[in-house]
């Protein structure tokens, strides 16, 4: 697929011939005043549109300082294998399970070579035989095909608008998810200042379900941003034990909690299953059937909050000598959340919050379709 008035055959290269390749360093942690550059680890790759303010810093006499431009990936773990790929907008350093290229020519274009090497996608080129990693010795053999740097920039100039446009969904779906965490957040004050919400002891509004998968439904993991997932449809591959009938049964409308660090969640997740199959759930988890519908609504809404987790685990949590999380199953139910006294306001504002919902499901519908685009695209304009 190319543009129109083009014509000429794409060069043959080696890639090796044609980039510098940068590896990561451990932080040396000199701050400096005048002259400091953010320093990035493998799990802050989503700093392309946006500057991490807080990160620590490597003075610019850092040995292997990366210049606007690089294309980072990380080169060792399982990120390699969700081909995350950014380009840094301003001189950065990087830690030392991430890599940057950068061509080192006047013969390729930052930006094409971008597109290319999430077309390429890292996992194909990784090594995988123990833990994936990706080295000098799986880039530099990478044949390239290389049109002329006008039909480069017409072709990096479409793709980034296509780039703009889901930049611009995902926004448009964050939106929506701080819509309706402060919809809630301002029925709880004005609900606790009027005194038509009170504290509820979970205890109270949620029994454990306790049944084990005799029937051997499908092993599903619990996700930050998507709850209840098929642990091979999501993941790829199922990381459940052999033998899965002492796991965990979850039903539509349950409350998961997980009791594991995750991310900004340093005691673990709490999520409402809004799959409508059963599913397996680990033997860690904690799986809770709310006394009503609309309980395990506001419930899924109040915990989608890292702050109002950690508020409501951290008194009840305890830390093992590995920074294990010890907690049981009726340690998690005994400490409250503000929750509404009229059954008929409870049920009014779950049904807002969830046609806020329904609305941010059919705009990841629409980021669905355009990502996809993308990679049409991305197969169909590079050699």
């Amino acid at each position: 697929m190319r543009f129109p008035g083009f014509t000429e055959p794409w060069q043959k290269c080696r890639l090796g011939d044609y980039i510098r390749i940068f590896s990561g360093e451990s932080p040396n942690r000199i701050n400096s005043e005048y002259d400091k550059i953010p320093y990035y680890k493998v799990e802050q790759l989503n700093w392309c549109e946006k500057y991490l303010g807080e990160t620590p810093y490597l003075s610019q006499r850092g040995k292997n300082i990366l210049p606007e431009g690089c294309v980072v990936f990380s080169k060792r773990g399982a990120a390699i294998l969700t081909n995350k790929v950014r380009m840094n907008l301003f001189p950065i350093n990087i830690d030392t399970n991430l890599m940057g290229i950068k061509a080192d020519n006047s013969f390729i274009l930052d930006q094409y070579l971008f597109y290319f090497i999430l077309r390429a996608r890292l996992n194909r080129i990784a090594d995988t035989s123990t833990i994936p990693q990706i080295n000098n010795i799986h880039i530099n053999p990478i044949t390239i095909y290389v049109p002329s740097l006008a039909e480069q920039e017409i072709i990096t100039k479409f793709l980034a608008l296509l780039d703009e446009r889901i930049a611009t969904q995902r926004r448009l779906i964050e939106d929506f998810i701080s819509l309706r965490r402060a919809i809630l957040q301002d029925a709880i004050k004005r609900g606790l200042s009027k005194k038509s919400w009170k504290f509820t002891t979970l205890n109270d509004i949620l029994t454990e379900r306790g049944e084990r998968n005799s029937d051997g439904y499908d092993v599903c993991s619990v996700s930050v941003s998507e709850g209840v997932v098929n642990q091979i449809e999501y993941l790829g591959r199922s990381f459940a034990a052999k033998e899965t009938r002492q796991y965990n049964v979850a039903r539509y409308g349950d409350i998961i909690y997980t009791k594991s660090p995750t991310g900004s969640f340093p005691y673990g997740i709490v999520k409402r299953d809004t799959q409508k199959e059963p599913a397996a759930i680990s033997p860690l988890y904690g799986v809770f059937v709310p006394k009503q519908d609309w309980i395990g609504m506001l419930l899924g809404y109040y915990f989608e909050s890292e702050v109002n987790t950690f508020n409501y685990l951290h008194p009840i949590i305890q830390k093992g000598a590995k920074n294990t999380i010890n907690i049981t199953n009726s340690g998690f139910l005994a400490n409250s959340i503000p929750l509404p006294s009229n059954e008929s306001e409870a049920s009014a504002l779950a049904k807002c919050l969830d046609t806020i919902t329904n609305k941010i499901v059919l705009e990841k519908s629409v980021l669905t379709h355009y990502t996809e685009q993308r990679e049409y695209l991305l197969s169909k304009m590079f050699v």
